[in-house]
């Protein structure tokens, strides 16, 4: 559990950084090719993956990002609320992950990769 919500502060770090950069402002389109742009080649070479799979892994945590912003920023909803729909949206995501197909192994590679990242993203922001 810990290991996920580590990922998804990653994602929401990396989008966070990515919207705030022109062109393309806020359209979810421009976001995703942005971090297709900037994200895969780091995939491709950390975690060994194909250039395919790179894009389907950004397109699966790109749409679980999306999905789960709504609910970390919905007040109505209790934490416990929150946590229980947010792994649903994580096994949603697995599950997308291993249609690639991707092994249990480059999954967890995929989930320290955006570990990493989000970790690096926080240091560069001093926090």
């Amino acid at each position: 559990m810990k290991q996920m919500l580590s990922t998804l502060f990653a994602f929401f770090a990396l989008a966070s950084s990515l919207q705030a950069q022109p062109p393309g402002g806020g359209d979810p389109e421009a976001m995703k090719a942005r971090m297709k742009e900037r994200v895969k080649p780091m995939l491709i070479e950390q975690v060994k993956v194909t250039d395919a799979e790179a894009d389907k892994i950004i397109d699966a945590s790109f749409d679980f990002q999306m999905k789960s912003r709504p609910i970390r920023m919905d007040q109505s909803l209790s934490e416990e609320d929150k946590a229980k729909k947010m792994k649903e949206l994580e096994a949603a995501r697995d599950k997308a992950y291993k249609a690639i197909p991707l092994t249990d192994e480059k999954i967890v590679a995929v989930n320290a990769f955006y570990d990493e990242m989000r970790k690096r993203m926080q240091q560069g922001r001093g926090q």
